[in-house]
């Protein structure tokens, strides 16, 4: 299982996804920063800032 907490990419965001594909993860996260974020246009440097922060889960073993 993998997730992501959009805190720690925009300081004072609660958003959270957790998801077992990594690619999911992504998908829901990028949807967020379009969404609640405002960001048009996700560039390269905003996909690797994404995905360099997906970690596993948790309480996953």
């Amino acid at each position: 299982m993998k997730e992501f907490h959009c805190g720690s990419l925009v300081p004072g965001c609660d958003w959270h996804t957790r998801h077992e594909d990594e690619a999911e993860v992504m998908r829901r996260a990028v949807e967020h920063m379009r969404v609640d974020h405002g960001e048009d246009v996700i560039r390269e440097t905003m996909v690797d800032a994404i995905r360099s922060r997906i970690q596993k889960a948790r309480d996953a073993a």
